[in-house]
This record gives C-alpha cells, sequence and structure tokens, in this order.
C-alpha cells in the first residue's frame, strides 16, 4: 500500500501512538511555546503523577527526578519521545517489580495511553476540584451556608445579617419569620 512507503519516519501524521499522543499533551502543557517533540521534567514529573506512575511505594517523586536528570542530555533541559521512553523503562523495573522488562514496560505504557493533564478534553475552570468546592453550597458549614442560595449565587448581606424586619430575606430562606421569635424567647 502506498501508506508503507514513509514508514520508515515511522508512523504517518495522525497516526502516532496512544502513548506518544500522552507524551505531547504533556509536553505541552502550561507551556505555549512547546512543540511537543520534547518534555520538561515539570511536566514529566506531572505525567507520572497524573497517570499514577508515582505510586508512592514503589516509585517516588525523587526517582522519577533520578531517571529524568539520568537519561536527558547534560546541557538540556528536556527529553525527546524516544528518551521518554527508556525512562518509561527505567521507571517499570520499579514500578512493577516481578514482571519481565517486556511486560512491566506494556503495564507502563497502559497507564499513560490516552491520558492528558488533568481531565483529558474537558476545559481547565470545569475540571478544577478547587472551583466547584468554593461553589458547592452541600460542602459549606456554618454561616456560609447562608450565603448563597440552593442554586450557589450569593444572597449578598441578607444572607450574612439577620435584618430585624422580615424583608430583607430571600423568598425561601429558611429561617425566615425565626427571628423576633428567638429574641422574645431570650428575654
Amino acid at each position: 500500500s502506498a501508506k508503507s512507503s514513509n514508514s520508515h519516519e515511522g508512523a504517518a501524521a495522525g497516526e502516532i501512538s496512544a502513548l506518544e499522543e500522552a507524551f505531547r499533551k504533556f509536553a505541552v502543557h502550561g507551556d505555549t511555546r512547546a512543540t511537543g517533540k520534547e518534555m520538561h521534567g515539570k511536566n514529566w514529573s506531572k505525567l507520572c503523577k497524573d497517570c499514577h506512575i508515582i505510586d508512592g511505594k514503589n516509585v517516588t517523586t525523587t526517582d522519577v527526578d533520578i531517571v529524568f536528570s539520568k537519561i536527558k542530555g547534560k546541557s538540556v533541559r528536556t527529553i525527546t519521545f524516544e528518551q521518554f521512553k527508556e525512562a518509561l523503562q527505567e521507571l517499570s523495573k520499579k514500578r512493577f517489580k516481578g514482571k519481565s522488562d517486556e511486560e512491566a514496560l506494556q503495564e507502563m505504557y497502559k497507564l499513560i495511553e490516552g491520558k492528558g493533564p488533568g481531565l483529558t478534553g474537558v476545559t481547565k475552570t470545569v475540571a478544577s476540584p478547587t472551583v466547584s468546592r468554593l461553589t458547592d453550597t452541600s460542602k459549606f458549614t456554618g454561616s456560609h451556608k447562608e450565603r448563597f442560595d440552593a442554586s450557589g449565587k450569593g444572597k449578598g448581606r441578607a444572607g450574612r445579617e439577620d435584618l430585624v424586619d422580615n424583608s430583607g430575606y430571600v423568598s425561601g430562606y429558611k429561617h425566615a419569620g425565626t427571628y423576633d421569635h428567638k429574641v422574645q424567647g431570650n428575654k
């Protein structure tokens, strides 16, 4: 077939392996100038964290850093895809102790293939757990709870202060009508 004529250059454009695709996604992460052809140490360790190569037992952040420094050239700050595969091979022996080199490497690839930084294909703002935590009222406790209605909109002052007359309460405010009652009960 005509397609195989460029097989010496690796897969044709658009046919990169799932592994290389993941490599590229992480390689360009947070770096607008990155081409995806080489990866910085920072993104390498992010990849190892996000893909659970670092498991805290067999492979730690330190291991990942050491392998990176070992594989990359002396004067460069990045590794290529080929070096990336070497680094994975090094780590696979630690991560999947007791498996053959070949098996261990396959297991490594499985961890990475199809992955990307954070949640793949989701825009950053939505994927950030911090943001959803800040607007998820069910997680709120105490007085903060009263500052938002069920849809997560702020209630402004009404939620923060007990106004003496009930006109300040937002409809459906769950303590509506209890204020005067409380005061008299305390006399």
